[in-house]
């Protein structure tokens, strides 16, 4: 600005001069208030570039919005802050510890992404909500682990004993097929993606299954036997996957379809924001973060 005044100044002292001094010899057909216009639109052009030249110097970051569950989404996201401020985008995480505002926020406008679910639940909470959120990429696997609560190992578990699994509905068929996939129990054939409690066909041991909201689940755990915990909030508690009585294996179903997403509005999938998010996600940097803070709880898709 001080530029800019300096600039304005000098031009109004040349126009001085020249219609002080040139008298009847001013140029034809311009006047002094001509000259003096002309030399404003000269400071203010010079403006225009000093305020250009400022912000290429300083760097302004446009703000790329992201809401995120706290542990692994936002710990990865704030582990890519620099690599987006390369990119000229200054990243701002907002945390949320459910599933539900993360995506109400997005599809309102108050997010530019989120970056904290699976594409079945997305496809799920579309339908039931009427929203229009799509994937912009898959950026990392969580497997799913039962955990050990009032029993240590899933062979000691007696007749009628509680398993708690999520009570969402892509979540909790994710839960009965790792339960199945241990033989723990038998489910209708084909069911796979869209299995409830209702479509256990054998279980010997007559398990209750206890549907529990997905975010509690940890801390369900020292009143059910066993439970069948998501990946980021068992990392939120402290759980170790290593130490999980039985874990996806990476070849399953889950491994395929279950990578969380960085999820957008439609249409906005390749914006200059999402297609910057996105490769700083998916770059070496994040995926050697991952790969050396998460232990095998956190598994890179890309």
């Amino acid at each position: 600005m001080k530029k800019s005044l300096y600039v304005l100044t000098a031009a109004l002292i040349a126009a001085g001069a020249l219609t002080a001094c040139a008298g009847s010899k001013e140029a034809p057909g311009t006047t002094a208030a001509e000259t003096t216009q002309a030399a404003a639109t000269e400071a203010a052009k010079a403006e225009e570039t000093s305020a250009a030249e400022s912000k290429e110097v300083t760097g302004d970051l446009e703000k790329i919005v992201v809401g995120a569950t706290p542990a692994p989404h936002a710990e990865i996201l704030n582990a890519a802050k620099d690599l987006l401020k390369e990119k000229g985008y200054e990243l701002v995480v907002k945390e949320y510890t459910d599933y539900v505002q993360p995506n109400l926020a997005l599809e309102s406008g108050d997010l530019d992404a989120n970056y904290f679910q699976h594409k079945p639940y997305l496809d799920q909470f579309n339908e039931e909500k009427g929203t229009d959120l799509v994937s912009a990429a898959a950026i990392h696997y969580e497997p799913f682990g039962i955990y050990a609560g009032k029993t240590d190992a899933l062979d000691k578990l007696a007749e009628g004993a509680q398993i708690a699994v999520p009570n969402d509905v892509s979540n909790e068929a994710r839960a009965l097929l790792l339960l199945a996939d241990k033989g723990l129990i038998g489910l209708k054939e084909g069911v796979e993606l869209n299995a409830t409690k209702n479509d256990i066909v054998k279980n010997d041991k007559n398990f209750k299954i206890v549907e529990v909201e997905a975010a509690q689940l940890p801390r369900s755990l020292s009143d059910v036997d066993v439970a069948v915990i998501n990946g980021n909030y068992a990392i939120e508690a402290g759980l170790k996957v290593s130490d999980a009585l039985a874990v996806e294996d990476a070849k399953s179903i889950a491994a395929t379809l279950y990578s969380n997403i960085v999820a957008v509005r439609a249409g906005e999938e390749s914006s200059e924001k999402s297609k910057a998010l996105v490769e700083a996600l998916t770059s070496d940097t994040i995926k050697k973060f991952i790969e050396d803070t998460y232990d095998g709880a956190v598994v890179p898709s890309f």
